[in-house]
C-alpha cells in the first residue's frame, strides 16, 4: 500500500506517515513485511507498507491508502 506526498517537505512527511504505520500494526497486531520511504525526486516522495494478502482489506479499509500494488 502506497501513500503520495508532495513538495518541499515530502520526504520529511513520508517518514513521519511510516512511524504512524507501524503504530497501527503493533495496536492492532497485524504482521507486515516492510514499511519504509522512497524519494522520486526532490518533490515527491511516497511511503509504504507490505502486508499479506490476507491482512490487506483491513489495512486498506483502516488506513485508506492512495493507492496499491500487488508484489510477487
Amino acid at each position: 500500500m502506497i501513500w503520495d506526498f508532495r513538495g518541499p517537505e515530502a520526504f520529511e512527511i513520508a517518514k513521519h506517515h511510516c512511524i504512524h504505520l507501524e503504530e497501527f500494526a503493533v495496536k492492532e497486531n497485524l504482521h507486515f513485511h516492510e514499511i519504509a520511504t522512497k524519494e522520486i525526486s526532490e518533490m515527491y516522495c511516497i511511503a509504504f507498507i507490505t502486508v499479506k494478502e490476507k491482512d490487506m482489506i483491513i489495512y486498506r479499509d483502516a488506513l485508506q491508502p492512495h493507492r496499491g500494488e500487488v508484489a510477487k
